[in-house]
């Protein structure tokens, strides 16, 4: 992992281990959050962004596994190494169809669960590039369903998000409402409909409101274009 995302979460229940992982991660560079229930684990998944997400399998509430469907509805990205004692074929397999990136038997060498971290760190900055598109200060992540500015949360309805999307992935270029009631709405274009416009007026307020400079122009007689000034 490089850059400043080296943050890990650690989902384990047992004391001792927990503080050796805690420890040697700590000493090997990362930022280390330590949850030691199902529950802790769901409330910090949410909260942060990790770079990859350690989990048990046997927690004293939830079950590992069940944890990692949560957070994935919970529209947590991050990859899971799964760490258990649980080690036959069956286990492995289960763990891993159910959303984890990795599995790892205990005991295992610390070394190995660092070249571990390592490869799904390296995943996770891919996936992060390919899926969070950005125009100026603007951020839309692809993956989390939500957008930015300035690192501040714009809240979009579904469709907003949507309409948002599709202007940013053709920043600079016009488009015209009948593009986007095609490509949005998946309708004919319809002269007598207001749709366009109304969401439109919706998204810019959210996205443009008291920022530094818009992103949505209107090109009179033809759409709209989203872009960045310079």
């Amino acid at each position: 992992m490089t850059g400043g995302h080296r943050r890990i979460l650690v989902v384990e229940d047992d004391p001792e281990t927990a503080g050796q992982l805690v420890e040697e991660l700590t000493t090997s560079g990362y930022d280390v959050d330590l949850a030691a229930t199902g529950r802790e684990a769901l409330s910090h998944g949410v909260a942060r962004d990790y770079a990859v997400i350690t989990i048990d399998r046997m927690l004293p509430d939830i079950d590992g596994i069940a944890v990692m469907r949560q957070m994935r509805d919970d529209g947590v990205a991050a990859p899971f190494l799964i760490i258990s004692a649980l080690g036959e074929v069956d286990d492995r397999v289960r763990g891993l169809r159910a959303g984890g990136d990795d599995y790892l038997v205990k005991p295992f060498s610390f070394v190995e669960l660092l070249a571990r971290l390592e490869a799904l760190g390296r995943r996770s900055e891919t996936i992060a590039k390919e899926t969070i598109l950005r125009v100026g200060d603007l951020a839309v992540d692809l993956i989390a369903r939500n957008a930015s500015r300035r690192g501040r949360k714009i809240p979009l309805l579904p469709r907003e998000f949507q309409l948002l999307e599709y202007l940013v992935r053709n920043e600079g270029r016009v488009v015209s409402r009948a593009m986007l009631l095609q490509h949005v709405w998946d309708l004919h274009f319809d002269p007598s409909t207001n749709i366009i416009d109304v969401y439109v007026g919706r998204v810019r307020r959210k996205v443009d409101d008291a920022q530094a400079y818009p992103l949505i122009h209107t090109i009179r007689g033809i759409g709209y274009c989203l872009r960045a000034p310079g």
